[in-house]
């Protein structure tokens, strides 16, 4: 299967939104589309998507949109309930359809085969058992139930119809079968927004192992880092690919830019040299020819083309707080929150300057801690007292989207009944907001420049205790690494609530952990603090693995069962070599890819993956060889 698009434009309403597209999209591809908010990387996607189709070019250039088979291509928006009836379970089953058809004939087959061992309903039960293995049916129900757990559903909502749950839960079902339903192409738009840290790590997991091509459009510069190895960013209208995931996409632009503006700039300087030498020779017949040969010399270069400028436009400001404050910013002691019953019981100190981060899954209670601080919430226990003097400035994404038909100028100048026109549009054009944007109305706003106009009442406060819940969300990376610096310059003191794990690892100090078993503080950032959720998660499978009760090993009533269990994990075994030796035979073949031949880092890389994956079939081979003289003495001793 292949899907390539050369020279494509889009159009929508007369206006170009992208200009140039060159993708190739291959069976295993690892593709990341990325660029600033609003240059069209949704409308890529529904361009691949065949939302969208490739206007004619001008040009005498050749365009086209050209796809090999007819491969299947996963669109979340196009993921529909049939029945709002059926169980959330039997609703991420369908996914399966294919597998379980298969299942029930196999388990007919093996009826047959144990009520009557012909050769030819032993041909029918082998033949079906093979195709089985080779569709993943004897792992499909473990991989759907580690998904439905880890995207934050219990046991009791499984059985649950579909019309009982809300709005971002049923999107959450939709993507877990889009998901689980393994489309030849999957195409992913933001698809860690809302979803906690435990479901992205789950995802990246999940991606990694993805046997078919998937393109995801993201923010999430750690997700991105572990689940791609091709970036194509959309900058000016215009695709550009870069080999590798986003750290080495950022390095290698810079790499790329710096040439290509050293050639331009050599090449400019040269032109300019022969050019004075044939303006001052060209009219001297001794000479003439030397100036004419110099003047052929500069029409025979081939024009060096200038690097286009990044577009880095973004937001900033001087947000020192007005008063410092005092040491002892705010205690909690053991406060129970919670609605109708308490979710969690926190515990905390904060003193000026300190940098808390609050991470952990759904529904613990994360955003009502901090609707407990401002006093939102009621807590249901305990309590909780700030410092004199602490000055808060509070962002709540939610509070953020709000509904206005006020322009920006004078929505924003109401927060601040005191400022004149100038001081608020220069307070508005430090985050982006100038000429005519400042009359747009609030309703007019996309969800980035909203979250930007609240930040910008929130800075120009000069607060001393920035309290925020999900600051990044509708932010793209220059926008999130801008405010990185704001708040790693800032002075005061910042509590936080974010699923950003690059943003968490950047900006908090400490952490505060809401876990199914209750809070925890950890007085070290995130690089540490997952370095030592590893270091235990190792050490306590490992102890598992020692103080699990061995089982007695069951027992086949029926030889023909007895005989069905070997052949089973003889296929399996089968199966695996197979696919460490295609896996194998994909990263040599890697090795002769053109784009590869001179990345002398991305061969010694690739030939590095080789030796480690040579190692694997070896074993693999040796289970296959044990069990099958296992199964031969089974079949010795079955006969006599």
């Amino acid at each position: 299967m292949q899907l390539k698009i050369q020279n494509g434009v889009v159009e929508l309403s007369g206006e170009t939104i992208l200009s140039s597209v060159n993708i190739e999209i291959n069976d295993t591809s690892r593709i990341a589309v990325v660029g600033r908010n609003g240059c069209g990387k949704t409308t890529l996607l529904r361009l691949i998507a065949g939302e969208y189709s490739v206007s004619k070019l001008d040009s005498d250039e050749e365009s086209f949109f050209t796809v090999s088979g007819s491969p299947k291509i996963g669109v979340l928006s196009q993921m529909t309930f049939g029945d709002e009836e059926v169980t959330m379970i039997e609703e991420i089953r369908s996914a399966y359809s294919d597998i379980l058809a298969l299942k029930y004939e196999l388990e007919d087959a093996q009826e047959k085969m144990e009520a009557e061992q012909s050769g030819e309903n032993i041909k029918k039960y082998t033949s079906l058992l093979d195709l089985f293995t080779v569709s993943g049916g004897f792992y499909f129900e473990k991989e759907y139930e580690a998904a439905v757990k880890h995207f934050g559903f219990t046991d009791e909502q499984k059985h649950r119809p579909l019309r009982e749950f809300s709005g971002g839960q049923r999107t959450k079902i939709a993507f877990l079968k889009l998901l689980l339903s393994k489309p030849d192409i999957l195409l992913l738009d933001e698809p860690t927004n809302h979803l906690d840290i435990e479901a992205v790590e789950w995802l990246e997991e999940y991606l990694k192992s993805y046997k078919k091509a998937f393109v995801v459009v993201s923010h999430d510069r750690m997700f991105l880092d572990n689940v791609v190895d091709t970036v194509y960013e959309i900058e000016h209208g215009k695709t550009h690919k870069y080999a590798g995931n986003y750290t080495q996409f950022t390095v290698l632009k810079k790499e790329l830019r710096e040439q290509q503006l050293k050639e331009y700039t050599a090449q400019k300087k040269e032109i300019e040299r022969l050019s004075q030498l044939v303006a001052k020779f060209r009219y001297k017949p001794t000479k003439a020819a030397m100036a004419q040969s110099k003047l052929k010399q500069i029409e025979r270069m081939k024009p060096a083309e200038a690097p286009e400028a990044y577009d880095l436009r973004t937001f900033h400001a001087d947000f020192e707080p007005e008063d410092p404050g005092v040491k002892d910013v705010l205690s909690v002691k053991e406060m129970a929150i919670g609605y109708d019953s308490v979710l969690s019981v926190i515990s905390l100190e904060m003193h000026r300057g300190d940098r808390v981060g609050i991470i952990g899954g759904n529904g613990l209670g994360k955003s009502t801690f901090i609707k407990t601080l401002i006093g939102a919430v009621k807590p249901l226990s305990g309590e909780y007292k700030f410092g004199p003097r602490v000055k808060i400035g509070y962002f709540d994404q939610q509070m953020a989207l709000y509904s206005s038909s006020e322009t920006v100028l004078a929505d924003f100048m109401r927060a601040f009944p005191g400022m004149n026109d100038f001081e608020a549009r220069s307070a508005l054009g430090a985050f982006l907001f100038s000429g005519e944007d400042v009359f747009k109305t609030v309703d007019m706003l996309s969800g980035g420049e909203r979250v930007r106009l609240a930040l910008c009442k929130i800075f120009k406060k000069r607060s001393n205790f920035l309290i925020l819940d999900e600051p990044t969300n509708h932010m793209d990376i220059v926008g999130r690494e801008t405010l990185e610096d704001m708040l790693s310059c800032y002075s005061g003191t910042l509590l936080f609530v974010s699923h950003d794990r690059y943003f968490i690892q950047k900006t908090a100090k400490r952490l505060l952990s809401f876990e199914a078993g209750g809070v925890t503080e950890y007085p070290y950032g995130y690089e540490q603090y997952t370095e030592n959720q590893k270091r235990g998660g190792e050490a306590s499978e490992e102890k598992q693995r020692r103080d699990k009760p061995k089982k007695d090993k069951k027992t086949y009533t029926t030889p023909a069962k007895e005989r069905a269990r070997y052949e089973r994990s003889i296929a399996k075994a089968e199966e695996k070599i197979a696919l460490l030796e295609e896996e194998i035979d994909g990263v040599k073949q890697e090795l002769g890819w053109e784009e590869n031949a001179s990345d002398y880092m991305k061969l010694s890389e690739l030939q590095a993956q080789i030796e480690e994956l040579e190692t694997e079939p070896d074993a693999a081979m040796n289970e296959w060889e044990r069990l099958s003289g296992e199964y031969s003495e089974l079949l010795e001793a079955q006969k006599s």
